[in-house]
């Protein structure tokens, strides 16, 4: 790929040790990031994904991944392929005899957003179609992404969110799987489901009961409220702050602060995860509650559904 690609490649370049380079980058990022390899052993396509574009730090040992959306922001049928291939080859890929892996990050390219959340459009199609299967479908592959992401996939190593804009919805619950969240002071997050009659269903009573207690999780995800990157962080759901713009180099920080002292938060965090006894069986159940009281909408609430879909679009045309 070249710069017109927005990334850069660089055949057995010497400051990779003669490993081939794969930078993908923004504007942004190239004065940060400049030493990214493609590691030996590690398959290609994981650098070729559509929606996701990934490069990797040697010296850091850490995988960059950024959503890169075709449309609006949100995980449509193709994002989730995408994530469940991104998976399967880091798991295949990286981790103990392989290559080394510390930090996996998840970033977005989408101007002011994290992730909407949920395929919207698709959800209002199944619907109407009363296609119950197709609606459990959907909240199972996501069910299954973030609970291998709450798994580190079985490599021991930290995964950092980085939320820069608007955390809404599925890309909020998607967020409470990782285990450090960096956000910039300007990020927002909120759980809008109720406002059409419905509940966030992947993941978000299980990970916020445990997270912050039932009581309070309840009133998050029945508020409709927006919250703000400071209250998520005096919350504890928001691990720390960035001011706007520095996301990523407050993350490079985390992670040099973090070299001496990371066997030990890697097996902290693994240890809240034994407490929280979360299987997959608990969330893809509360995702089949989720795809009944769907089918319960009326046409009014899938217009409010199909009337916030838009207001997104425009937001995310405009950014």
């Amino acid at each position: 790929m070249d710069r017109a690609g927005s990334g850069i490649s660089n055949e057995g370049s010497e400051d990779s040790g003669g490993l081939d380079t794969f930078v993908t980058l923004s504007r942004q990022d190239e004065a940060l990031v400049t030493d990214a390899a493609m590691p030996r052993g590690v398959p290609h396509e994981l650098f070729e994904l559509t929606e996701l574009e990934s490069f990797y730090q040697e010296e850091e040992q850490a995988l960059w991944t950024y959503m890169r959306p075709a449309g609006r922001p949100s995980f449509t049928p193709h994002m989730l392929s995408d994530f469940e291939r991104w998976q399967d080859l880091i798991a295949s890929g990286f981790g103990s005899g392989k290559t080394p892996l510390r930090y996996l990050i998840l970033g977005s390219r989408a101007p002011g957003v994290f992730c909407f959340g949920g395929d919207l459009d698709l959800f209002q199609r199944l619907i109407r179609d009363r296609d119950r299967d197709g609606l459990v479908r959907y909240g199972h592959r996501c069910c299954k992404i973030l609970h291998r992401n709450m798994n580190t996939l079985d490599i021991p190593m930290l995964t950092i969110g980085l939320v820069e804009g608007a955390a809404l919805g599925g890309g909020f619950e998607a967020l409470l799987s990782f285990d450090h969240i960096i956000a910039e002071r300007d990020a927002t997050f909120g759980l809008p489901e109720v406002m059409f009659g419905l509940f966030p269903g992947m993941g978000a009573h299980a990970f916020l009961s445990r997270k912050l207690g039932s009581a309070m999780a309840d009133r998050l995800i029945i508020s409709n409220e927006t919250f703000s990157a400071e209250q998520m962080y005096d919350m504890g759901i928001v691990h720390q702050l960035a001011e706007k713009g520095e996301a990523l180099s407050s993350c490079k920080e985390f992670i040099r602060k973090s070299e001496r002292r990371h066997a030990g938060l890697v097996g902290a965090r693994r240890a809240t995860k034994i407490s929280w006894a979360l299987e997959l069986e608990e969330l893809t159940r509360i995702t089949e509650l989720w795809a009944d009281t769907a089918l319960q909408l009326r046409e009014q609430d899938l217009r409010v559904m199909n009337r916030l879909t838009s207001a997104q679009q425009r937001l995310a045309d405009a950014a």
